[in-house]
């Protein structure tokens, strides 16, 4: 059998404050006191049931779950979801791999976004030093305390770092307790022979972070990315196990929400595959664990999508296209409608617009 490859292992990295960034934070963050955007029927009226939908859910204690994509950090929305962490309208949100990395990015330097275009042909995209670090690390040291990567990450800006347990009390627990469902995790980060100096990094601009927000107000945040999709994996430091054990725990409390959101409100913003991908998963297990439980399926939610592309010309309160027809292979359509048929909301916008009009809606709830 060929030697396990570690070619990350070998990446070089630069400095964060080599790199162009694109966005700045304090110029692009969308004000929520602000006037919302104007916008003509029928959005209006969809951000308006929508406001509804949420108040009544929380009236009577279901679930609101907010699955957000990573341009809606790039786009400014981080202190719109704030307000809707702080008022108690959002019982959870997740996001995808990308959501964490620009929600670090802005929290530690408030820029973020990169050209894939001039910086992968040189091997430099991605190739951040502190980005890849401050994930991995969290990601290790959260792995070890039975943590998910939301939260670990959300806590490295919180405490502008980590604490790991020194060497020697990582070796007495891995010694004392080694049938223990950490012992994996404590181990890895043994191994990984952290410096101190590695430990530390101050983050300027935390109150534009939402996975700070989210931790601050013990309100869920998970991440859900893929092995190799993100710019952590571009990193020395890069630990799959790591990221994976997280992300696990991640997806383990995503179903535990999903089991609350019978009369609820789900809402997919902005991420047209992993949204629709992990819901149908958690949906799936949540189900059958009210089955074995002898309790009916989840019922009676609401699916709100906001995207910006067109729903593939296809009227999908008809049904579903055929599979001949390019609308059936637009994920977040399709997986949605099967799952809460006839209970979902297209609102085809920017998502600064719904989200800046969904806030000033529930304000004056």
């Amino acid at each position: 059998m060929d030697p396990p490859l570690n070619l990350t292992a070998r990446t070089r990295v630069l400095s964060l404050s080599q790199r162009q960034s694109h966005i700045d934070i304090q110029a692009t963050a969308v004000v929520p006191a602000s006037p919302p955007p104007a916008v003509a029927e029928p959005l209006s009226g969809q951000i308006r049931a929508l406001a509804s939908r949420i108040v009544a859910a929380r009236a009577r204690d279901a679930a609101v779950m907010l699955f957000y994509g990573a341009h809606v950090v790039k786009n400014g929305c981080v202190r719109l979801l704030a307000e809707l962490i702080r008022d108690g309208w959002v019982t959870h949100l997740a996001t995808q791999g990308a959501g964490i990395v620009h929600d670090w990015e802005f929290a530690y330097a408030g820029v973020s976004s990169e050209s894939v275009r001039e910086n992968a042909p040189i091997g430099r995209f991605g190739t951040w030093d502190e980005v890849g670090r401050a994930i991995n690390l969290a990601a290790l040291d959260g792995a070890a305390r039975g943590m998910g990567l939301g939260e670990s990450v959300g806590g490295f800006i919180a405490k502008d770092g980590i604490e790991p347990p020194n060497d020697r009390d990582l070796k007495h627990l891995i010694e004392t307790e080694p049938d223990h469902l950490l012992t994996a995790a404590r181990a890895d980060l043994l191994h990984a022979a952290i410096k101190d100096t590695d430990c530390s990094l101050h983050h300027r601009f935390p109150e534009f972070s939402i996975a700070h927000t989210a931790v601050e107000h013990c309100v869920p945040l998970t991440a859900h990315p893929g092995i190799g999709y993100d710019i952590f994996a571009c990193h020395p430091r890069f630990h799959p196990a790591a990221i994976g054990r997280t992300a696990g725990h991640d997806f383990q409390r995503f179903v535990a929400a999903m089991g609350q959101l019978g009369g609820g409100v789900y809402m997919s913003v902005g991420s047209a595959i992993a949204s629709p991908q992990v819901f149908e998963k958690a949906f799936s297990i949540a189900n059958n664990l009210r089955d074995q439980e002898g309790k009916p399926p989840l019922g009676d939610h609401h699916v709100a999508i906001v995207d910006i592309q067109d729903s593939g010309g296809w009227d999908w309160q008809t049904g579903e296209p055929p599979v001949n027809h390019a609308a059936y292979y637009l994920r977040f359509c399709k997986t949605f409608h099967r799952l809460a048929p006839g209970a979902v909301s297209y609102l085809q916008a920017d998502n600064r617009a719904v989200l800046h009009g969904l806030v000033h809606e529930l304000r004056g709830s």
